[in-house]
């Protein structure tokens, strides 16, 4: 009697078993929970806004200072099919860029840069090595919104060891120096350099347009090369700044009155 018992248990287990699986083979799976977060992380967008100070297609008014006497110092508005022919030619278009069927670009960042297609040109002589600089400028400076964390420019190198720096002053008058790079290199390369965090700059000054200003652009000649006649090329001068705590309800009330 125990051993029929005992038999009819396990049969009764058996085809619970296999009912318990065919009612999970036809359920939909479940929807998988670690892709919740990366919705989560698609909605947000990145503090730190690009800021084109200068794409330089109105650089009529742009001046150079040099501090030697001797040889030449202009400027010239030149044009070149995008910011960099051997990547942004229409006709060339790189794998990487996207574009339609027709080999057209179609991303409106990039169309935008074909479409700009001036830069500025620097002649200059330096004679003292190690000493001599030349300096460009706006005719004004530029304010620049929020806290600048990056700066960066597109440059024509020439192979000269020669070094770029940027020049800004903050809300009380004092300018800071700050360096981008040699240029000793070929052809077109975006410096980039970042802002250090001990310039006395705040979101808060942003409302009585107290913030970083940019002042110019400027080379200093290198100990080791030869004088003489020397040239540089830029374009697409650019800050990154953070605003996000620039913008809150009644930010546009601003306290200059």
């Amino acid at each position: 009697m125990r051993i029929k018992i005992l038999i009819l248990n396990m049969l009764l287990f058996f085809f619970g078993v296999m009912s318990l699986n065919g009612q999970g083979a036809n359920q939909p799976p479940a929807t998988q929970p670690q892709n919740q977060p990366q919705n989560d992380q698609a909605g947000k967008t990145d503090p730190l806004e690009k800021i084109i100070l200068e794409d330089f297609e109105e650089a009529e008014d742009w001046r150079a200072r040099a501090t030697t006497p001797l040889g030449e110092t202009k400027i010239l508005k030149m044009v070149q099919r995008g910011i960099m022919k051997d990547v942004f030619d229409e006709n060339t278009v790189p794998d990487g860029v996207d574009k339609d069927k027709d080999g057209k670009v179609t991303d409106p960042e990039q169309r935008n840069r074909i479409d700009k297609n001036h830069l500025l040109g620097v002649k200059t002589y330096f004679a003292n090595r190690g000493f001599d600089r030349v300096e460009v400028s706006p005719p004004h400076e530029y304010i620049i919104k929020g806290k600048a964390r990056q700066v960066s420019v597109w440059v024509l190198g020439r192979k000269f060891r020669h070094t770029l720096y940027v020049k800004f002053r903050d809300y009380r008058g004092d300018t800071h120096n700050i360096r981008l790079g040699r240029l000793d290199f070929f052809g077109w390369r975006k410096l980039t350099a970042t802002i250090p965090g001990f310039l006395p700059q705040s979101t808060r000054f942003a409302l009585l347009d107290k913030n970083l200003h940019f002042v110019s652009l400027f080379v200093t000649s290198d100990v080791h090369e030869v004088g003489g006649n020397f040239y540089f090329y830029v374009d697409d001068l650019e800050v990154r700044a953070d605003k996000s705590d620039a913008r809150y309800p009644g930010y546009e009330i601003k306290d200059n009155w």
